[in-house]
């Protein structure tokens, strides 16, 4: 009887993590190229400057890194959607997180693994991102 309480114990503690993250998944929105002006700003203010800080600084405003994973290559997928390349996306995200891990430098590891995944084509759709912005202004 104590075994199958426990069973049932483990499972809703189960079900509880998962609403909660599910419904924290389901909080964040795509960003803006507005949102990511905004942010942008706040950031170089926050961190002097300092490019590493401030790349770091703003994908974390924006959900995009967490100083445990790096960056969640689904979320930034899902702001390139348009391309239709979210697989290939993803493994170019990944592959350049875990390439360029380094928890002791997080500033770094969020610079150099951003820095290898926008060297290709990647680069040219956040710089066709970041240009909405600049068309609105």
């Amino acid at each position: 009887m104590n075994h199958l309480r426990l069973e049932i114990i483990c499972w809703s503690c189960l079900l509880i993590a998962m609403a909660a993250s599910t419904k924290a998944a389901s909080v964040w929105k795509l960003p803006t190229a507005q949102m990511v002006y905004e942010d942008l700003e706040k950031c170089r203010q926050e961190s002097l400057e300092e490019d590493a800080a401030t790349l770091r600084c703003l994908v974390k405003k924006l959900g995009l890194w967490t100083d445990e994973s790096g960056y969640n290559a689904r979320r930034i997928a899902k702001i390139f959607a348009g391309h239709n390349q979210m697989e290939e996306l993803m493994l170019v995200v990944e592959h350049c997180n875990r390439m360029e891990q380094d928890t002791s430098h997080l500033d770094d590891w969020a610079f150099l693994a951003y820095r290898c995944a926008t060297s290709g084509q990647f680069g040219h759709w956040v710089k066709d991102f970041m240009s909405q912005k600049e068309v609105e202004r």
